[in-house]
């Protein structure tokens, strides 16, 4: 097995591991985040009624910065969901950093969706 696969394998166990114990309800919904070396990704889910309630990410029409593979770009997007999150209607969030380490662009995208008003 090469040093690629090595490591998505690694960071599916931590995923796995993680999501057995965050669960989106309707009142505190689950937020993820996906990261490619080029976009960041986010959305907000309530995991009981299986629904996708705000997104957000660098690879949509409105994104004002340049193709995000950096803080600036995942902090903008942060920002956007925050917004939309607010719209409607969740304040409070679990953060699920799919297996992810908690630095770079996922703490800046983090960070910026608490400025934005959400609720860890």
């Amino acid at each position: 097995m090469n040093r690629i696969q090595l490591r998505v394998k690694r960071r599916l166990r931590r995923k796995r591991g993680l999501r057995k114990r965050i669960l989106g309800v309707p009142s505190r919904p689950r937020l993820t985040i996906f990261r490619s070396s080029k976009h960041i990704y986010a959305q907000i889910i309530d995991d009981l009624s299986g629904r996708t309630l705000v997104s957000a990410s660098t690879n949509e029409k409105e994104s004002k910065v340049n193709p995000g593979g950096n803080c600036q770009a995942a902090s903008e997007v942060g920002k956007r969901l925050a917004d939309r999150a607010q719209s409607a209607g969740v304040t409070q969030i679990k953060v699920d950093r799919n297996g992810y380490r908690y630095h770079g662009r996922i703490r800046a995208l983090a960070d910026a969706a608490r400025e934005g008003g959400l609720k860890f």
